[in-house]
């Protein structure tokens, strides 16, 4: 597989990292991108917070200069303030900007915001133009299949997306009413392949090369993208991607190399929003990073109580030299 572009940013290959809440923050965007991501996406930002320029939508779309290309996605149902929050995020250094109609969380659908838009395919084709007519960079937009079984209007609103502009598409291979149950039919978004020409990204459930074969197979789709499946490897991209390219395997970081990355993962997420806040939050990394190893669950247990940075990076190493 070689690379593709949105607009006119080209990419070095067609496995990009999913943005997830609460997961896909600096620290873990940067480390996925040194392990050679092609693009990576912040976290959903609602488009209102944005537009306050509350403490927590900045942080979420802060960016550095190995980044490049960054995409900010932004979540919100009012086209005026989708648009000036896409400006906004041009403003801040944005390289592109990721509309979701694809998230299924009750909160944000509620809101009638995420995956609940592709029940109003108008308000989301204005949704669109609008945010597309207010940045000069590139406007990309990630959907579900539909809203359930009924109603796979992803095709429909897929052509009214490139014909307001839109540069690439992604589809999450499950309906909203699915949420993350059942498998992601990869077989569907072949539907929407058939209805445009610009690059549409295969979506869900994607764990593993073999997966990514399968989903490329099967959804005709120009590249994929992986989410949960990087929870605790921030390697994965770069391994699918040297093997769909039939390169040479990348092999997963030895024990040794593993403890390292976590290591400078926590001292990134320190850096990024201060020890009080840090520490809770690299908890559930931490967890990710010693799934399967030996002794693990008691070792997650410890580190869900365990204060102070200095005591956390003793209990780390500690568990990683054992391993070893």
């Amino acid at each position: 597989m070689s690379g593709m572009k949105i607009g006119k940013i080209s990419l070095r290959n067609n496995v990009l990292l999913a943005p997830m809440s609460g997961v896909t923050d600096l620290p873990f965007r940067r480390l996925v991108k040194k392990f050679g991501a092609s693009l990576v996406i912040s976290e959903m930002i609602a488009s209102r917070a944005m537009i306050l320029q509350t403490r927590e939508s900045l942080k979420k779309c802060q960016k550095d200069d190995a980044h490049y290309p960054m995409s900010v996605q932004l979540a919100g149902c009012e086209p005026e303030v989708m648009a000036e929050a896409a400006k906004l995020n041009e403003d801040l250094g944005a390289d592109i900007i990721d509309i979701n109609f694809g998230c299924p969380v009750k909160k944000v659908v509620n809101g009638f915001a995420g995956s609940a838009l592709m029940k109003d395919e108008d308000l989301a084709t204005r949704i669109m133009e609008a945010v597309v007519k207010a940045v000069k960079i590139p406007v990309t937009m990630k959907m579900r299949l539909g809203w359930n079984y009924e109603n796979l209007n992803s095709p429909s609103l897929a052509k009214k997306a490139e014909n307001v502009g839109i540069k690439m598409l992604t589809v999450h291979g499950r309906t909203r009413c699915q949420m993350y149950n059942g498998s992601a039919n990869w077989e569907l978004i072949s539907h929407v392949k058939e209805t445009v020409k610009i690059p549409l990204i295969a979506n869900g459930d994607i764990k593993n090369s073999a997966d990514a074969k399968k989903a490329l197979e099967l959804s005709k789709a120009d590249g994929i993208m992986i989410g949960r499946a990087c929870y605790g490897k921030p390697w994965l991209i770069s391994q699918v991607n040297s093997e769909l390219k039939n390169e040479e395997k990348i092999a997963t970081p030895t024990i040794a190399e593993q403890k390292k990355i976590v290591l400078n993962h926590i001292n990134e997420m320190i850096d990024h929003y201060g020890e009080q806040t840090a520490i809770p939050l690299a908890r559930k990394h931490i967890g990710w990073y010693s799934s399967g190893l030996k002794g693990s669950a008691e070792f997650r247990a410890r580190i869900n109580t365990i204060q102070g940075h200095a005591n956390v990076y003793s209990e780390i190493e500690r568990f990683y030299d054992l391993q070893i």
